[in-house]
């Protein structure tokens, strides 16, 4: 699993990819909240997701409450099959702003 984070336009954009597990999910977790500290939007970009847990999945929802807390944003793009599965058993779907690309989302933002 990695995960790289660089700013785009008005927010930054966090690409995850590979298998988000309980190993890695700490790790998840420590680079989300760090890339809100800026109080920029974060977008999480889970297209190469091959696989998410709940831990995972636990780690996005710290991440989107502490956005939320701080008055920001934090939004999902491009997210894969596998990861929307997990999302949508959880019913998470319809608690994140999910668009379909990391562009879409940008957009979204600039409005």
């Amino acid at each position: 699993m990695t995960v790289d984070i660089a700013a785009r336009g008005p927010a930054t954009v966090a690409a995850l990819s590979g298998e988000v597990d309980l190993e890695c999910s700490p790790a998840v977790r420590r680079a989300l909240l760090d890339a809100l500290r800026d109080g920029r939007p974060v977008i999480v970009d889970l297209s190469l997701v091959s696989y998410i847990d709940s831990s995972g999945i636990a780690s996005l929802v710290e991440a989107y409450q502490a956005a939320r807390k701080q008055g920001t944003a934090l939004m999902l793009a491009a997210v894969s099959p596998a990861a929307l599965r997990v999302m949508q058993l959880a019913r998470l779907d319809r608690v994140f702003n999910i668009r379909p690309t990391v562009d879409d989302a940008l957009a979204v933002l600039a409005q």
